[in-house]
């Protein structure tokens, strides 16, 4: 059998192993992301020499961005404008204000610590770690003892701000020499990755939504294809982008909003399913296949990362998940009221996770001169978020929660109360919620 043979035996055997026993290690800090990215370095070249991304690179990065193209298309068609409204001053902060000081913190902090990176690909570290990824952390936004607030607010910034660091990351791309952006120049980027794609995906997903409610008002369609539908009307806007030299993520993370809100918005009265719901299959297969990913990252990624550690890596990835995202979070949330160890546990539960890895190899696509120390800075802080995220949830969720129940009896109009739209908690293959226990 080949290596390629054998390497799809590796990763059937592991996603199957950990289904098995997914209920019993859901309360433990052995999460699903440490499983994988684990067994990811033990099929390696570290290791076993199973999967290399010089060896097979199309299928693996074709894999990481049919991942992030899901995630990003259903994380988006779950939000909706009430979630910013009603109680959405905590998102609202979160991305508006800490989303680019976290990017302007983790560019200046890697200035002194990265030697040999250029201005902009000091700005790539950045934009590429600044994205968070709830999948880490689910029982942090998922345990019930959380204050509603604070699981609403983190769902929804998680939601949002991997495809709002994507304009970030091309501009800074197109100021680097010898990449395809740079040819177009930040005038080209601009107007085709940004305005282009931000059309198209507002058009492909619009008009995507407004058929399928045209189609079920009639009865034309089944909820099994429903499901089907969405995947395709996720494919093509990532595919129109790409043909016309935009971004297939923007147009995707666009489609999905559009998509979302035609759903809602032509909603007819004899409907019985929550739109929402069409979104199911196409979550829980974007959720595979972000766990597949981080077997890969753990592969191609973090185990030859390992083998060329420098204390400077270690320290900046340690700042990273520290200092870069918690004091933006604290300067964010200045004056609102929330007490000090809600705004500590929002600041630590921003993991790193499958937007890094996809912009990390898109990075390698590219060719940038830093890659190989751009690629081990990144691989080294997520690897690290995995471990200290995953083994960190359960046990801070449940003393947070704690906190907050005796605190919320014994203060009146605590900000911490304040009610929220109930939203769907977007799916992903981990711990599950309470309620499914």
């Amino acid at each position: 059998m080949s290596g390629g043979g054998w390497a799809v035996v590796a990763v059937a055997g592991v996603t199957a192993a950990y289904a098995l026993v997914s209920r019993r290690l859901s309360s433990t800090p052995l999460s699903s992301a440490i499983v994988f990215v684990g067994a990811g370095i033990l099929i390696g070249p570290a290791v076993l020499d199973l999967v290399d991304l010089e060896r097979d690179p199309a299928p693996i990065i074709a894999l990481l961005e049919a991942a992030l193209t899901l995630v990003l298309f259903t994380d988006a068609m779950t939000i909706r404008r009430r979630d910013l409204r009603t109680g959405g001053f905590l998102p609202g902060r979160l991305l508006g204000i800490g989303l680019p000081l976290s990017i302007g913190a983790g560019w200046l902090l890697a200035w002194p610590l990265l030697p040999g990176l250029t201005v902009w690909e000091l700005a790539l570290v950045g934009a590429i770690l600044a994205p968070t990824d709830a999948a880490l952390g689910k029982t942090a936004i998922s345990d019930p003892r959380v204050p509603a607030l604070v699981r609403h607010g983190l769902n929804v910034e998680s939601g949002l701000n991997d495809g709002m660091v994507l304009p970030f990351f091309v501009l800074f791309l197109a100021a680097i020499p010898g990449t395809h952006y740079a040819e177009e120049g930040v005038a080209g980027v601009f107007w085709r990755a940004l305005v282009l794609s931000t059309a198209l995906g507002l058009l492909v997903g619009g008009l995507g939504g407004r058929l399928m409610q045209w189609s079920r008002a009639r009865g034309w369609v089944t909820r099994e294809w429903r499901q089907v539908y969405l995947l395709a009307v996720a494919v093509a806007s990532y595919e129109v982008a790409v043909v016309t030299d935009g971004s297939g993520f923007i147009a995707a993370w666009v489609a999905g909003f559009a998509f979302g809100f035609a759903l809602r918005r032509y909603r007819t009265g004899v409907e019985k399913e929550d739109p929402d719901r069409t979104a199911e299959f196409a979550e829980n297969l974007g959720a595979l296949l972000a766990s597949i990913s981080l077997l890969v990252f753990g592969a191609v990624l973090l185990g030859p990362a390992l083998e060329h550690l420098s204390w400077r890596i270690i320290l900046y990835a340690v700042l990273s998940l520290t200092v870069v995202r918690m004091l933006p979070v604290a300067l964010s949330l200045a004056g609102s009221r929330l007490r000090p160890p809600t705004v500590a546990y929002i600041g630590w539960f921003g993991p790193r996770g499958l937007a890094s890895v996809v912009l990390a190899l898109l990075v390698v696509e590219e060719h940038v001169p830093g890659v190989e120390l751009l690629g081990r800075v990144v691989a080294i802080t997520v690897g690290l978020s995995v471990l200290l995220h995953g083994v960190s949830a359960v046990v801070l969720a449940e003393r947070y929660g704690r906190w907050y129940e005796k605190t919320a009896a014994a203060t009146r109009d605590l900000r911490e109360s304040t009610p929220v739209p109930v939203s769907p908690v977007r799916r992903r293959l981990g711990p599950p919620d309470k309620s499914e226990m």
